[in-house]
């Protein structure tokens, strides 16, 4: 069962400062920014006309009765009011859908960097959980880019410019404002520093709850199987819990800041309703100085508090670059400096020289193995469960590197190889074989997306998989499902087998590749592996022993050691181990 606990992630330091997304993500956009900064200058300058020209009606235009100056005031007003429509438009329309874009761009980018680690990565880590690495870390960037970032600075220099209107309206009712500003600039600064981590870990339990949603999902027919589907919704409700827990605690903070902005501020307000009050009795502030006071100090309070809920966005997007920035960093297998050698063409001759190989430190599951297997070869590997075979198939596919000794492949030294440059001369047929959701076309295309279609039913034959897409209705456009299971086992065997025949490789892994076949089935994919094998290196991993009498040689593998080799008649007169499994076989 999947246990969910609190990350203790947030005491490491942020790795994503804002003076560093400002140089990688803002600055290569500094021209859309610009124009952004530009829109809504142009736009908090117009909202400026209201509050002035109130002033003026009730000062000049009312008392004297001026009704052309009334006219000429209320079009003012209106195009103002059109230029601030305007300008909004302009800035959702540019900035927030360049955010947009940026997030997808990102996300192609985690993606890809993603496929670029290696296969230990994705043994250590919960598909769903990179998921929500991939598709919700990168969201919050819109903040940055979006219009959050431009409200943040227009915020600002509208603030200054009431600030100083403020002033020169009544230095005193400013000063009184001003003290329960800076108070909330405090308490907010210190919320936001109390935040950041609380929106990081976030993402980690998000992706945690993510993880296991996916595994139970795609588990679902073993949860049925076994009635377990109130275990497995405890777990997910402990999952939800830690996020909701984990939300509150953001939203106390928010909470915190709003409602002391709205108590401070509130107070400042009645403080300003006495102090005007007083002024305007005093007959040293007119009407209209009040109300154009009144409405400054809303132009300033307002930016003041939407940066409070800004700087809340701008934290969260910071903590989910900081998340992604740790994907990002991570090595790729091909960033090895060490691979430097390019293979144009791979003949096939693969030597494992003195190969121990282990998991854990100080847990070796291999030990100097020492084999040769030269090109068009057929190498079977056969042992009891867990002796290592697919150990040697992961390091002969390179998902694997040794820990000690050399694999060569044609004299080449394989941790000096570039990978991309020896697997596209690769072809894998694994025990638990991986469909695609799709057609049945599109999962054997799926290695040579434009081979022509001649080539398609060549390897349709080779692999007798017409012998089952005859009997349906839409042929090799048939939908499979999710990872195939709308089809039986031998049926989805032979389909990934087609696959391999149609990526037409010059070194061919073979894991438990008959494993799921009847009989019947088993008897046809032997002619299709035959024809497959055929000028080309074979590794293969058979259980039953009865489909490897013709391998080129046999090892049995014995605890991480090769106990014997040979071919399969020096085996069974050898009469040691492989004799023993082939016999208890034979008589099952």
């Amino acid at each position: 069962m999947q246990h969910y606990k609190e990350s203790k992630e947030h005491k490491k330091k942020p790795k994503v400062t804002m003076a560093k997304a400002f140089k990688t993500i803002i600055w290569p956009r500094r021209n859309l920014v610009i124009l952004g900064l530009f829109l809504i200058l142009i736009s908090r300058l117009a909202g400026f006309v209201l509050p002035l020209k109130s002033k003026e009606l009730l000062d000049e235009i009312v008392p004297n009765k001026d009704m052309d100056s009334l006219y000429n005031l209320l079009w003012i007003v209106g195009v103002a009011l059109l230029i601030q429509a305007i300008t909004s438009f302009l800035l959702t329309r540019i900035l927030s859908v360049q955010a947009q874009y940026l997030i997808s761009e990102l996300r192609a980018q985690v993606q890809k960097k993603v496929l670029s680690l290696p296969i230990s990565f994705f043994d250590n880590t919960k598909s769903g959980a990179l998921v929500s690495r991939i598709m919700s870390d990168v969201e919050g960037v819109r903040n940055l880019i979006g219009t959050g970032l431009v409200q943040l600075v227009g915020g600002t220099i509208t603030a200054i410019i009431s600030l100083v209107l403020l002033i020169r309206i009544n230095a005193w009712m400013t000063l009184f404002v001003f003290i329960p500003v800076i108070i909330f600039g405090i308490v907010a600064l210190k919320a936001f520093k109390y935040i950041r981590p609380i929106f990081r870990n976030r993402g980690k339990i998000n992706a945690e709850v993510t993880g296991r949603l996916t595994e139970t999902l795609a588990g679902v027919r073993v949860i049925k199987a076994f009635n377990a589907e109130d275990q497995e919704n405890e777990t997910f409700e402990k999952g939800v819990d830690l996020l909701f827990q984990n939300v509150k605690k953001s939203l106390t903070a928010t909470a915190i800041m709003t409602s002391s902005s709205t108590f401070l501020l509130g107070l400042a307000s009645v403080g300003i309703m006495g102090i005007g009050g007083y002024y305007m009795t005093q007959n040293q502030m007119t009407t209209g100085d009040f109300l154009l006071f009144t409405l400054l100090l809303g132009f300033m309070i307002a930016p003041i508090v939407q940066m409070s809920n800004i700087g809340s966005q701008l934290t969260e997007a910071l903590a989910g670059l900081d998340r992604t920035e740790e994907l990002m960093n991570m090595t790729a297998e091909e960033d090895d400096k060490e691979r430097t050698v390019v293979l144009e063409d791979v003949k096939g001759d693969l030597l494992f020289d003195d190969v121990s190989f282990s998991y854990e430190e100080g847990k070796e599951v291999l030990h100097h193995i020492n084999f040769h297997a030269p090109k068009g070869s057929v190498t079977a590997l056969v042992g009891s469960s867990g002796s290592g075979k697919s150990t040697i198939a992961g390091l002969s596919a390179t998902f694997l590197n040794p820990k000690s000794g050399k694999i060569t492949i044609d004299n080449q030294d394989m941790s000096k190889v570039k990978l991309s440059s020896y697997r596209k001369h690769l072809g894998v047929v694994l025990q638990d074989e991986f469909l695609f959701e799709g057609t049945i076309r599109e999962n054997i295309l799926f290695p040579r997306p434009n081979a022509s279609e001649n080539e398609l039913q060549n390897a349709v034959k080779a692999a007798y998989v017409n012998e089952f897409t005859d009997r349906f209705d839409d042929g090799l456009d048939t939908l499979i499902g999710e990872r195939g299971v709308k089809l039986s086992g031998g049926q989805r065997q032979r389909l990934a087998i087609a696959r391999a025949i149609l990526a037409n490789p010059k070194i061919i892994i073979l894991d438990e590749a008959t494993s799921s076949l009847d009989t019947e089935s088993e008897s046809l994919i032997q002619k299709s592996l035959s024809e497959l094998v055929k000028d080309r290196t074979t590794i293969v991993i058979a259980h039953r022993l009865s489909t490897i009498k013709k391998a080129d040689q046999i090892l049995v593998i014995e605890a991480g050691n090769i106990a014997e080799r040979g071919t399969h008649d020096e085996l069974i007169e050898a009469k040691g181990r492989y004799y023993d499994l082939y016999t208890y076989q034979a008589k099952i």
